[in-house]
């Protein structure tokens, strides 16, 4: 009886100590899509050029690791920016169509500033989505369509 009692705590234990370990071993769960949303315009002059630009925020920014945004000399340039972030964000109208795109946000919070812009009078894309391509996943995560007016 004793021995049969001495097995069985044996095989408790080694059964807990496995799924402890895996447990902790467990990959992060993925970062979900981006959720995108119309913070506003703001209008100024470049090249003596009147322009609007168009200002997004991503309502789920902190659900995106920092990691995401780290520079990352060992990913390709980006220009002459050999740091930049191992995620870029792309936006596009809603044909697919590029608008503008960050190589270089350095942290998850930085997705409060992206915007494009077009000149003034110009009609925008009535609608607009964002992907973040992390390049060193080779996974992108596409947004919602996010409307360009209040």
């Amino acid at each position: 009886m004793k021995r049969f009692i001495r097995k069985n705590s044996v095989l408790t234990v080694m059964v807990f100590a496995i799924v402890m370990a895996m447990q902790t071993s467990a990959a992060a769960p993925a970062p979900p899509n981006p959720i995108l949303y119309f913070l506003g315009a703001e209008y100024f002059e470049t090249n003596g050029k009147q322009m609007t630009r168009y200002q997004f925020d991503v309502l789920n920014k902190s659900d995106y690791p920092a990691d995401m945004f780290a520079a990352s000399p060992d990913l390709p340039a980006c220009g002459q920016n050999t740091k930049a972030a191992r995620t870029w964000v792309d936006l596009y109208d809603m044909s697919g169509k590029r608008l503008n795109g960050f190589c270089a946000l350095g942290k998850p919070g930085d997705l409060e500033k992206i915007w494009f812009a077009l000149e003034t009078g110009a009609v925008p894309p009535s609608w607009i989505y964002i992907e973040l391509n992390d390049r060193k996943t080779n996974t992108k995560y596409k947004s919602n369509l996010s409307d360009t007016t209040l």
